[in-house]
């Protein structure tokens, strides 16, 4: 043969094996995720007779608060539209819920539950763990002005409510369970018969207990943590899985709602490497951001010329 259809026989072959090559590492990601829910689902719960009144606090438990009128609509509005967000492009998928154990997470939960049949649902699960922070017993509603404005001032995460816990606290538990629910994705709990079902775990919990998750989930520090801001009642947000197996929150939610939540804007760009993947020369195929990076020497071709103090 001519030397040119030699060369084109050979380039052809070659590419059709990177091709080939290509394609079974795209099947053996694909199959490595399928046992990872396709979305994780934070809900605040509606609107309580805590939010709506703060007389409420100085004569009812917390953990008694219940659902306003206003709070049941937003529940049943969330279920609507978790429910559209699910199904819109899909009819194969299931749920699975985590709930908190409080009055107003589970009146959020049977609010949010008449959207789904029962033959979508996989299992209901109260987690204590899921709890709100405590904020002691009973309190006077001249003193919860004091005491937010402390709180404010002294740090969320640090700050000890009079009678209850500190946000460090509720980080401990918020991450036990997250361990436990890493756990039982990697154990396959919520993986279906059939291969290409897709699970969907919903968390109904409250305002600090969900940004904690985040905090923890993302791996953020305590002074990103302190700039994040609480959802509004009713609402809820999307982590994602993306094609690299990590989740996010970009899929859903776009940079206006995530610097309302408090996000930075290299917060919000690791997001969108976590869904998309890397996007430019300055995460350098990494999608993680590590703080405190800037402490340490720059690289150098023979770091033994670094200065000796």
């Amino acid at each position: 043969l001519p030397a040119s259809i030699e060369v084109d026989y050979w380039s052809f072959s070659l590419i059709n094996t990177l091709l080939y090559l290509s394609a079974q590492m795209s099947l053996v990601k694909i199959q490595t995720n399928t046992h990872l829910p396709k979305r994780i689902i934070l809900v605040r719960h509606g609107e309580s007779s805590g939010n709506a009144d703060i007389n409420v606090r100085g004569t009812t438990p917390t953990h008694k608060f219940e659902l306003t009128e206003k709070g049941i609509e937003q529940a049943k509005q969330t279920g609507i539209r978790i429910k559209k967000l699910i199904s819109e492009n899909d009819n194969n998928w299931k749920v699975f819920f985590y709930v908190s154990p409080l009055e107003r997470t589970r009146k959020t939960l049977r609010e949010i539950g008449g959207s789904f049949p029962k033959r979508r649902v996989m299992g209901v699960k109260e987690e204590p763990r899921l709890r709100d922070l405590n904020f002691g017993n009973y309190h006077d509603p001249a003193s919860i002005g004091k005491i937010q404005k402390e709180r404010f001032t002294y740090g969320r995460f640090y700050y000890r409510v009079p009678g209850g816990e500190t946000g460090a606290e509720v980080y401990d538990r918020i991450s036990g369970y997250i361990e436990c629910l890493r756990r039982d994705i990697e154990m396959k709990k919520f993986v279906c018969h059939d291969p290409c079902q897709e699970t969907n775990i919903i968390i109904i919990t409250h305002g600090l207990s969900s940004r904690i998750f985040l905090m923890k989930w993302f791996d953020w520090t305590v002074e990103q943590f302190e700039y994040l801001n609480r959802m509004r009642t009713g609402e809820f947000q999307v982590l994602q899985l993306g094609h690299g197996g990590e989740y996010s929150l970009a899929f859903h939610h776009d940079d206006k709602k995530l610097h309302e939540w408090g996000l930075s804007p290299d917060m919000i760009e690791d997001q969108k490497c976590k869904a998309y993947g890397p996007t430019g020369v300055k995460w350098q195929g990494a999608c993680d951001s590590y703080p405190f990076m800037d402490c340490f020497a720059e690289d150098s071709d023979d770091e033994n010329t670094l200065s000796k103090l």
